[in-house]
């Protein structure tokens, strides 16, 4: 539980920082991706090796794989629907084959429904979430934290000893 409020606060101070709003939108797509497709799969590693190799924020994108994972279960019917659709394709017959043949890729376990629809839906969905993500950071600084920092609390907790102790040692070890 502790690390969840650690993951969760850090989140709030991402959002609030001046980090770039593309880096935290990728963290919150790449965290969609993670949040939707079947945790134990060659398809997660491969997105935590890239949120680790690309400035994706790895926060943005955890609190997001999280928070999509819930909402996932709820829609494997629908995967499975996609999933099986995709599979049965007589135009893909050859290519899943092939595919089975190779020596790694069946580790994705691409020939399960669930796993074939959540990847092809998560990747279709992939560019909106971006979008979406990019519009609600901005929006987000743009109202709540513009109207909390022109807020009387907030000037008052400013002038505080602990607010400048808490600034020092933000600033020192971040």
């Amino acid at each position: 539980m502790t690390l969840l409020l650690k993951q969760f606060f850090s989140f709030l101070k991402l959002l609030n920082s001046d980090t770039g709003t593309n880096q935290i939108a990728a963290g919150i797509a790449a965290g969609f991706v993670l949040g939707m497709t079947p945790f134990f799969s060659l398809q997660s590693l491969l997105i935590f090796v890239m949120i680790f190799l690309f400035r994706v924020q790895v926060t943005a994108a955890f609190a997001a794989a999280f928070l999509f994972a819930f909402p996932a279960y709820l829609l494997d019917p629908v995967f499975h629907s996609v999933g099986v659709f995709v599979l049965e394709a007589p135009a893909l017959q050859g290519l899943f084959t092939q595919m089975y043949n190779m020596p790694i890729v069946p580790l994705t376990r691409f020939n399960n429904s669930i796993v074939m629809g959540s990847g092809v839906v998560s990747l279709a969905l992939l560019p909106v979430v971006m979008l979406v993500g990019r519009k609600l950071v901005l929006r987000y600084r743009a109202t709540v934290v513009a109207s909390f920092k022109n807020s009387k609390t907030f000037k008052a907790f400013k002038a505080t000893a602990i607010y400048k102790w808490y600034y020092t040692y933000d600033k020192l070890y971040g």
